[in-house]
């Protein structure tokens, strides 16, 4: 299996690329047999590779992926994206923790967009969209 930053990073780029062409063998591929998914917000785990597979096998929406960046190191790295379900963008944080090669336990964050506060306007500026994915 793959260890090094540069073969865990491919292999999660890989991934992402996968999970964009709709390619569920392919996107699955990096996840450890015994494999742990949580989504905290709607207090779910999914225990292994057939479950997290299956789950996200027979979603309804049209799904998109935007990769915004990559990083981390070792054994835990983060994926900061942008998925957007039937036209309507949310953003995610996943947090892979990886063991001889393959993701043994992952957390997927959600965040819906929301408007920024007008009183700090003079402070902030416009994060750039995404206009390909930083893969």
């Amino acid at each position: 299996m793959p260890n090094s930053d540069a073969d865990i990073r491919s292999r999660i780029e890989q991934h992402w690329q996968a999970s964009e062409r709709g390619e569920i063998e392919a996107e699955h591929a990096i996840y450890a047999e015994d494999a742990i998914l949580d989504y905290p917000q709607s207090g779910e785990r999914f225990r292994g590779r057939a479950r997290i597979q299956a789950q996200r096998g027979g979603h309804p929406a049209d799904r998109h992926f935007t990769v915004r960046r990559i990083q981390g190191s070792g054994s835990l790295w983060v994926s900061e994206c942008v998925i957007t379900y039937d036209g309507v963008a949310t953003n995610s944080v996943s947090l892979m923790e990886f063991s001889d090669g393959l993701v043994s336990h992952e957390t997927q964050y959600f965040a819906d967009s929301f408007p920024a506060a007008p009183g700090r306007a003079a402070l902030a500026e416009r994060i750039p969209p995404a206009a390909e994915p930083e893969v």
